[in-house]
C-alpha cells in the first residue's frame, strides 16, 4: 500500500502531537483538547505511521518524547505558529459589520437565558439564522460547514473542532412530581432519590458528558435506576407531573411553570454544566469576537 504523501497530512494531527508532546500525559492532554483519550492516540499512531518515526516513550507515569519526537516538535512549532498568525492576519481583511452568522443553541439550557445573547447579537449582524438541538448534533452541523459555531454543554466529544469554554455555569436542580413527599423539601440530596426512578440520556447521545456526570454520581454514591429521557421538554415534563420518575435539568429550567412539577436544588452541589464555543479552527479568528457578548451564569 502507497503511503499518502506527508503535504496532505491533516494539520489538525501536527497540533496535536504538539499538545501532548507539552502534556506529556495523554489524559490531560485530551482533557485540554476537549476530546475522549482514544480517538487522540489513535491520532498520534497515525501520525507516527505516516512519519515512520516513534514519537513518544510510553510508561506508567506517561509519556516521553523521543529523539525524534523532540525534532518533530521543533520542526513543527513554527508551522503551528504560522497558521495561527495566519488566520489572525486573514480575519483584519474582513469588514468591521459582520455580514451573517449561523449559531448553534444547546437545548441543554432553558431558552430564556438566550435572551440577551440574541439581543446583542441582532445589533451586530445583519443575518442571524439560530438553530436550536442538542450539544452532538450541533457538533455533527459545525463540522460540515452548516453552522459558523454553537453554544454546547461541556463536556463534549469535538474532535476536529476549536472548543473554548465560556463562563457560563448553571447547576443541576431536581424537576420533581409534585405529588412525591421529596418535594416538600427546599433541597434534596441525591442520595435521597435512590428509589426513584430518573429519566436520563442513553450513552450513546452524548458519551462525554455521560460519563463526567457518571463520576459524580459515584462520587456522592447515587446510582438510579434509569428511564429513558424524551428527547422534547415538554414530553419530559408531562412525564414527571405524572409521577412516572424524576429528572436532573440545569437551575435556568427553573423558570418554566408547569403544573404537577416541583424544582428543588440539589444537597450534593457537585452536578453543574458549562457551556463552551465549538467552531471549525479556520473560523476561530474570524470569530473570536463571540466569545465576549457571551453571557455568563
Amino acid at each position: 500500500m502507497t503511503t499518502p504523501p506527508l503535504h496532505s497530512l491533516d494539520i489538525r494531527q501536527l497540533r496535536y502531537f504538539a499538545v501532548v508532546a507539552e502534556e506529556n500525559n495523554m489524559s490531560r492532554a485530551a482533557q485540554r483538547l476537549f476530546m475522549s483519550q482514544p480517538p487522540l492516540s489513535r491520532h498520534i499512531r497515525q501520525l507516527e505511521e505516516r512519519l515512520g518515526v516513534t514519537l513518544f516513550v510510553r510508561h506508567t507515569k506517561g509519556l516521553t518524547l523521543t529523539n525524534e519526537g523532540l525534532r518533530v516538535l521543533e520542526i513543527v512549532r513554527p508551522l503551528l505558529e504560522q497558521q495561527d498568525k495566519t488566520w489572525a492576519a486573514l480575519s483584519q481583511l474582513a469588514p468591521n459589520g459582520v455580514q451573517s452568522l449561523r449559531l448553534g443553541l444547546t437545548t441543554a439550557f432553558e431558552q430564556g437565558v438566550f435572551a440577551t445573547l440574541e439581543t446583542q447579537l441582532n445589533t451586530r449582524v445583519e443575518t442571524l439564522r439560530l438553530v436550536r438541538q442538542g450539544s452532538p448534533d450541533l457538533v455533527r452541523q459545525v463540522r460540515r460547514g452548516k453552522l459558523d459555531a454553537a453554544v454546547v454543554v461541556l463536556p463534549l466529544e469535538a474532535v476536529g473542532l476549536a472548543v473554548t469554554p465560556i463562563d457560563w455555569h448553571e447547576p443541576l436542580i431536581a424537576a420533581l412530581p409534585a405529588i412525591w413527599p421529596e418535594a416538600d423539601r427546599e433541597s434534596v440530596p441525591l442520595t435521597a432519590l435512590h428509589h426513584r426512578p430518573l429519566f436520563w440520556f442513553s450513552r450513546e447521545r452524548n458519551p462525554a458528558f455521560f460519563d463526567a456526570t457518571r463520576e459524580c454520581f459515584q462520587r456522592v454514591g447515587y446510582a438510579p435506576a434509569c428511564l429513558e429521557e424524551p428527547l422534547e421538554h415538554d414530553v419530559l415534563l408531562a412525564r414527571i407531573a405524572h409521577g412516572d420518575g424524576l429528572s436532573l435539568l440545569p437551575a435556568s429550567f427553573a423558570a418554566i411553570q408547569r403544573q404537577g412539577v416541583v424544582f428543588r436544588p440539589l444537597c450534593d452541589g457537585e452536578l453543574s454544566i458549562q457551556a463552551g464555543l465549538v467552531m471549525l479552527p479556520e473560523n476561530v479568528a474570524r470569530l473570536q469576537w463571540l466569545k465576549s457578548v457571551m453571557p455568563s451564569l
